[in-house]
């Protein structure tokens, strides 16, 4: 199983836009789909119209005996299955601090479902916090989406920075989120970034009012508009994933 997780040092940048359709276009190709939603807000828990619960909270599923296995449920699209979040998420980083192996923990929750799916997909809240170096320790790459402002590289370059210190950093894969291609500056920042950032994947995520309509609708975008330039990207972007995750 391979893990990936879309993260970002921001906010706001479409972490749970990209895990969301992600996901879905995986299942839809056959791979077999664990999206474990890490944020409090609840967001892709609520776009799978799956209820806002963790059995026990995060202290329980954190610790000695706790299994991610009890809280998968199915979501209405084969192949998909999701780990829920609820608001007991936000203490995650203090229950992980009186875990043994804290930075270990989620790779150790994961593991046991190994033989049950082929990807497993972290949707995480921003920031570098104890969560997010179990993370690290536990995702195979790091789907980083990258809106085009100036301050962008800067992000990115922080990350780097701080991964290098680790033995065995995940892969770090940034991507244009939210792009308006109507504007010169946008532009010009991904061509930067495509230019100046290793690994950056060629797929641009547009900013089109489909992406919005994923919290009326609660479901992917090509469920809804299939044939938009906004679900045609994320084909695109589960392409350019797959070709690195499985290379």
């Amino acid at each position: 199983m391979k893990t990936l997780a879309t993260y970002s040092i921001k906010g706001g940048v479409g972490k749970t836009t990209t895990a969301v359709n992600l996901a879905y276009e995986a299942s839809r190709s056959g791979v077999r789909v664990l999206l474990w939603d890490l944020d409090p807000q609840g967001a892709a828990t609520f776009f799978f119209r799956i209820k806002p619960f963790v059995d026990g909270g995060a202290k329980r599923l954190i610790g000695a005996n706790g299994s991610l296995a009890a809280h998968i449920h199915a979501t209405d699209h084969p192949g998909l299955d999701l780990v829920p979040a609820d608001f007991s998420l936000r203490h995650l980083d203090l229950h992980l601090d009186d875990a043994k192996r804290p930075t270990r923990r989620l790779a150790g929750l994961l593991e046991p479902l190994t033989g049950r799916y082929d990807l497993a997909i972290l949707d995480c809240p921003p920031g570098i916090t104890l969560t997010s170096e179990s993370v690290f320790s536990a995702a195979d790459a790091l789907l980083v989406p990258t809106i085009p402002t100036p301050l962008s590289k800067r992000t990115l370059d922080q990350l780097s920075e701080f991964l290098a210190d680790y033995p065995a950093p995940p892969a770090v894969l940034p991507f244009a989120s939210i792009v308006d291609l109507r504007k010169k500056l946008q532009r010009e920042i991904v061509a930067a970034l495509a230019t100046q950032t290793c690994e950056f994947l060629p797929t641009v995520i547009p900013n089109a009012s489909v992406l919005e309509r994923m919290g009326v609708e609660r479901a992917p975008i090509a469920t809804y508009a299939p044939n938009s330039p906004a679900a045609n990207a994320f084909r695109h972007l589960w392409s350019d994933v797959l070709a690195r995750l499985w290379k």
